[in-house]
């Protein structure tokens, strides 16, 4: 079984990049801008990638990453908006690569998955990259081939603005959000095809039960009880992969390791906050110090203040903060509490701030996944109190009696307006998709021609994922008409949370009355949800989308949208 979570999270790591430059194996390019704090940068129109294999060791044991350029991450890639780049990527591994610009707008054949947009990067091949960056702000990148994001390739990407931008600060800092398993990614797959709460160390206890007793009372816990497991779930199941084989790293750094951004009293801080992993959410504050939201997904948004901020997977938020003492901790907690990333903000190398305790341990409820009003003595859909519910949630006919699908929402919302599971009434300003509103107009204007509803479903026991029931491998391609402005409709019928990416088009999330509030590139969809949004097909080809948890994606949630002429 995997090792202790409390163990791993504290155990000394030594971050890759660090280790790669002591060992010289590769040299700095000319072209390369070095900070303290920051990640390696390389900036212009002209880059030269590389992706191998690399020796790294985060968890005291010594282990082999895939790398970009030597590094993990790989190298901060720092564009222009308006500039024509160009990238010429090379595999040294020995098998085919890739690397994908997560929410760039570009031609599909530069998009990097292999399959649809090209064939990918065979051994000892190279591909040119090459396309006009026609946005600004804070992105990434990542391998779409098999699991070698997991193993660690990806990195971070920024694009400087054209114009100025709405709002003032005097120094940035690049955070990225990772996890690492020293386990073979493939190897972990299976176990969780095998026991898909494998990882799942939380686990609902005897003294949880007597609590829930003198809390409820008998008749109640026991029913509650039986429902779950007539259902074959566990309310603790938050993530499928926690910190008991994960370590969760900042800019590359462990815990341990302390990433540090140094910064000079009375300046105003940009944080660029990207969610590289694999699978994990991450609840991010900086205890003592607010932060304002500046930006969604690269692109702006009124500012609002907070105290906390969900990030899911693949998702990017720029904040500013303004610091007034020596040192901070910028903290970020596992959604499933097994486990954080850590580092400091400090006005001088070697200092740092106390590092909070983490957050109780979230539960799933029947009201989170939409499951409400039912009678806990009973599955039976007969036996539910519907005047406890909203009006119930439809489902397409191939979810039904589907050996794919464990459960079906009965009554669903939007939930603009909640922190999420563990951030409720947490005593803290917690940042929700309903404080997220464009500083611009809806760039399209026009009403959608026609909705396309789909439901996000899985068997949390086979550990399989699609879409409406059907796995990527037996589903037909989304077929859109290049210029339509359409409506999607996401539907979780999931008892967990799932981070959903339409490449190579913008996706304009609604709020609840059907006006456009927030662009963005990835739609956080938490269980019970019904969340719209509109789409532009304003570009031809074929392209992935897809939940962004790995494995969730590699199993079969996964679609291919074709925009034809």
């Amino acid at each position: 079984m995997p090792s202790n979570p409390s163990r791993r999270t504290f155990v000394k790591g030594l971050a890759a990049g660090s280790l790669l430059g002591g060992l010289g194996l590769w040299r700095t390019p000319v072209w390369a801008l070095n900070a303290p704090g920051q990640l390696h940068e390389l900036s212009g129109s002209e880059f030269e990638l590389f992706i191998g294999e690399t020796p790294a060791n985060f968890t005291g044991s010594p282990r082999t990453a895939m790398t970009i350029n030597g590094s993990l991450p790989g190298p901060l890639l720092r564009w222009r908006e308006g500039d024509t780049v160009t990238l010429r990527v090379r595999n040294r591994l020995s098998a085919s690569t890739s690397i994908h610009w997560h929410g760039i707008l570009l031609p599909a054949n530069m998009d990097g998955v292999p399959g649809l947009s090209f064939h990918g990067i065979e051994p000892g091949g190279v591909y040119v990259y090459q396309f006009k960056v026609r946005q600004n702000g804070t992105y990434w990148y990542h391998s779409h081939s098999g699991l070698q994001e997991q193993a660690g390739v990806y990195g971070p990407l920024v694009i400087d603005a054209k114009e100025p931008e709405p709002f003032h600060y005097d120094r940035e800092f690049v955070v990225m959000l990772s996890d690492w398993t020293d386990e073979d990614p493939a190897s972990l797959l299976k176990t969780l095809k095998k026991q898909s709460d494998y990882y799942n160390f939380h686990k609902r206890t005897v003294g949880d039960f007597f609590d829930d007793v003198s809390e409820k009372g008998w008749g109640a816990t026991v029913a509650d009880r039986k429902m779950w497991a007539d259902m074959k779930m566990n309310p603790t199941d938050i993530a499928d992969v926690s910190g008991a084989t994960y370590t969760f790293l900042m800019n590359g750094h462990a815990p341990d390791n302390n990433w540090t951004g140094l910064f000079r009293p009375g300046e105003k801080l940009r944080l660029r906050l990207i969610n590289g992993s694999a699978m994990t959410y991450f609840d991010v504050r900086i205890p003592g110090l607010k932060m304002t939201v500046v930006a969604a997904d690269g692109l702006h948004v009124k500012p609002v203040s907070v105290d906390e901020l969900r990030i899911a997977v693949a998702e990017t938020y720029d904040v500013i903060v303004e610091p007034d003492a020596e040192a901070y901790t910028l903290f970020a907690q596992a959604m499933d509490r097994t486990g954080f990333a850590r580092g400091t903000l400090a006005t001088r190398a070697g200092l740092s701030a106390p590092v909070p305790d983490q957050d109780p341990r979230p539960l799933v409820t029947m009201d989170d996944m939409g499951m409400g009003g039912m009678d806990h003595g009973s599955m039976d859909m007969s036996a539910m109190d519907h005047s406890a519910m909203g009006p119930m949630q439809s489902h397409p006919d191939s979810e039904k009696d589907n050996p794919l699908v464990d459960m079906q929402a009965i009554s669903t919302a939007a939930k603009l307006d909640d922190p999420g599971l563990g951030l409720r009434n947490n005593g803290r300003r917690v940042l929700t998709y309903a404080d997220l509103r464009s500083s611009f107009q809806d760039p399209d204007g026009r009403d959608p021609s026609r909705t396309i509803e789909l439901h996000l479903t899985g068997h949390m026991e086979k550990f399989a994922w699609s879409f409406n029931g059907i796995k990527f491998a037996d589903a037909e391609p989304l077929r859109l008409k290049y210029g339509e402005r359409i409506r999607l409709v996401l539907v979780n019928d999931s008892m967990m949370t799932h981070p959903i990416h339409l490449h190579g088009m913008w996706s304009d999330l609604e709020d609840e009355n059907g006006e456009f509030q927030v662009r963005k590139h990835t739609i956080d969809m938490p269980p019970g949800t019904r969340r719209t949004y509109r789409v532009t097909a304003d570009t031809l080809g074929r392209w992935a989308y897809h939940c962004h948890l790995l494995y969730h994606m590699e199993t079969g949630m996964f679609r291919e949208v074709r925009v034809e002429e």
